[in-house]
């Protein structure tokens, strides 16, 4: 098994996670504004509102992303030292992965999630229709 390119896999499926939530929220924004009729789709938006709270409660209980733990532990199993030095991984490191104390990304990520509940309380998603019909 490649572990290298496993750890390069995974972690390009977490910077897909960080652009659906941090780029998520600023399409969803935009629609807001826009009137796009696309960006108040209720799985969308549950799916949205998930991700960032994921996000949150794992940082509140001091927990590392599942996603960066695995990635390590495949580069540790491919022979590197952690996060490795891959053409794909240099990349990735500096796009999600920064040198700052724990206590800031916590603020900031409560802080996000916030903003994503905000945004759906006053931009909420479209309600169910009660018959399961399309709405006029």
């Amino acid at each position: 098994m490649d572990y290298g390119l496993w750890a390069d896999v995974v972690g390009i499926v977490h910077a897909l996670f960080v652009l659906f939530v941090v780029g998520g929220q600023g399409m969803i924004l935009a629609g807001w504004v826009l009137a796009w009729g696309w960006t108040k789709n209720r799985t969308l938006r549950l799916a949205h509102l998930a991700a960032i709270g994921f996000v949150v409660v794992q940082q509140w209980l001091g927990e590392l992303c599942p996603l960066t733990t695995w990635e390590s532990e495949l580069r540790h199993r491919a022979g590197a030292e952690g996060l490795g030095e891959s053409f794909i991984q240099y990349w990735l490191d500096r796009l999600l992965y920064f040198s700052a104390p724990t206590w800031m990304f916590t603020v900031l990520y409560t802080a996000f999630g916030a903003l994503v509940i905000a945004t759906f309380v006053f931009h909420p998603p479209r309600k169910r229709p009660k018959n399961n019909q399309d709405p006029p």
